[in-house]
């Protein structure tokens, strides 16, 4: 594979202190996301019995449960990713009209996901990787290159020198790459030290702000104001 052309080093200090930068992606159509009786086995395990929640412009619902409780499932259902064997998934963004649900690959397309199973090309730098990301959704990797700005990750450190808490903060980027309407947030403060997690709570407040909807999933609660609640805990 080609590496993407790499830019100077230190190029991240041209964005830092760009704070707000994403409140112009103002949401002039709305987004809502509604699920109903989300049921997925694997094998004899079944993860998801009849889960069911809803999501608005503007509204984020905290997922939360133990390990195994099916939040991260729940979340690659939502995202497309993965096929739920039952139940019924709506999300749709309209311009004033009903608008009619996105189906899994349009999903796919739209929503923005942080993951713990995003992994990088470890011998491309950041910018490459974010460059590579960005070519894949046919988008400019600027707003990209802005929220690492925000975070602090050099542009120039190979992707294999990060440490978890730095590949954490390229998974953010890669998430609002593309302004999406829904972000899919699993454990999205995990590795992150104290400003590490300040700023991405502002990213998130930002998006929100702009209309934007979020669903978070954590296995214990996060303090967050205005969240609606959906417990996995069995």
């Amino acid at each position: 594979m080609v590496a993407p052309g790499r830019g100077p080093p230190g190029q991240v200090g041209r964005f830092r202190g760009m704070r707000g930068i994403f409140l112009h992606v103002l949401h002039v159509t709305e987004s809502r996301l509604q699920f109903q009786d989300i049921r997925r086995r694997f094998g004899r395990l079944a993860v998801l019995t009849g889960v069911s929640g809803a999501v608005g412009p503007g509204g984020m619902l905290l997922v939360t449960g133990p390990n195994g409780s099916g939040k991260s499932t729940l979340l690659r259902c939502l995202s497309g990713l993965l096929a739920p064997d039952g139940g019924t998934i709506e999300y749709r963004e309209t311009n004033g009209g009903p608008g009619a649900p996105l189906d899994a690959a349009e999903r796919r397309q739209r929503v923005g996901m942080v993951s713990p199973d995003l992994a990088f090309y470890a011998e491309l730098t950041v910018e490459e990787n974010l460059a590579f990301f960005a070519g894949l959704r046919r988008v400019p990797p600027d707003r990209g290159l802005a929220v690492l700005g925000r975070l602090g990750l050099p542009l120039d450190r190979l992707a294999g020198a990060l440490s978890s808490g730095m590949r954490q903060r390229l998974r953010w980027a890669w998430a609002l790459l593309h302004s999406p309407r829904l972000l899919l947030l699993d454990e999205p403060f995990q590795n992150f030290d104290a400003p590490g997690e300040r700023t991405a709570r502002e990213l998130l407040a930002e998006h929100l702000a702009g209309g934007g909807l979020a669903v978070v999933a954590n296995p214990s609660a996060l303090d967050f104001d205005h969240a609606e609640r959906l417990d996995l805990g069995r």
